[in-house]
C-alpha cells in the first residue's frame, strides 16, 4: 500500500505525540502489523489508547493483545469485498471493540487508503447484523456523507483523502463542510 513517508512514525515518535495531548484526548495507533508479539512492543512504547488493526490479526490474537492491555480499545479493520464480509465481521463479536469497514480493490490488492468507496449496502448489512460499533471509512467526502450515513446507520465515520488536497494536506473547507453536513444528518 502506498503512502508518503511522513504518514510512518517510529513508536517513539508517536509516544512523543502521545504525551503532548490533553487530558481526555484518544490517540489511535494505525498499523498493517497484525501479531501479537509483533504489535504489543509498539503498544507499550507509543502509549496509545486505541489500536486500530488492518492486517490479519485473528479475533483470538485481538484478545491475546487486549489481556496484555485491558484498557486498550481495539478496532478490526474489515475490508469489504462481498456478502461475506458480515460473516468476517462477526467473527470479531466479544474480541474486539469495534469494526471499521473500509474499501478494498481485489484487482490491486489495495486496502485502505484508496479514495473509493464500497457497496454500503454490504455495510448496512452489517451494521444490522452485530452488536458492536461500526465506523464506516472508504471514500467519503462532502457529496456522499449524507446517503452514507442514511444507508449504512453507522455508529461512527473515518475520513481522510475525502477531505485532502493533493500530497495529502487537510483542505479545511472541506473538512467544514463534511462536518456540517455530517452532523446535519
Amino acid at each position: 500500500m502506498h503512502h508518503s513517508t511522513s504518514a510512518f512514525l517510529s513508536p517513539e515518535q508517536a509516544a512523543e505525540i502521545v504525551a503532548c495531548l490533553p487530558p481526555f484526548c484518544s490517540s489511535v495507533l494505525v498499523t498493517h502489523l497484525s501479531r501479537p508479539e509483533e504489535v504489543l512492543p509498539v503498544l507499550k512504547t507509543a502509549n496509545v489508547t486505541t489500536l486500530q488493526l488492518h492486517g490479519d490479526t485473528t479475533p483470538e490474537e485481538a484478545v491475546q493483545i487486549k489481556r496484555q492491555l485491558p484498557l486498550l480499545k481495539i478496532y478490526k479493520a474489515i475490508h469489504v469485498f462481498d456478502e461475506s464480509t458480515t460473516r468476517d465481521a462477526r467473527r470479531y463479536s466479544g474480541s474486539v471493540d469495534g469494526i471499521i469497514l473500509d474499501t478494498a480493490i481485489r484487482a490491486t490488492g489495495q486496502v485502505g487508503g484508496t479514495g473509493k468507496t464500497h457497496d454500503w449496502n454490504i455495510s448496512k448489512s452489517v451494521v444490522r447484523s452485530i452488536t458492536l460499533p461500526v465506523i464506516l471509512a472508504g471514500g467519503l467526502d462532502p457529496e456522499n456523507i449524507v446517503e452514507a450515513l442514511r444507508t449504512v446507520q453507522p455508529y461512527g465515520v473515518d475520513v481522510n483523502s475525502g477531505v485532502s488536497k493533493p500530497g495529502g494536506i487537510k483542505d479545511h473547507e472541506k473538512l467544514r463542510l463534511f462536518i456540517a453536513r455530517a452532523k446535519s444528518h
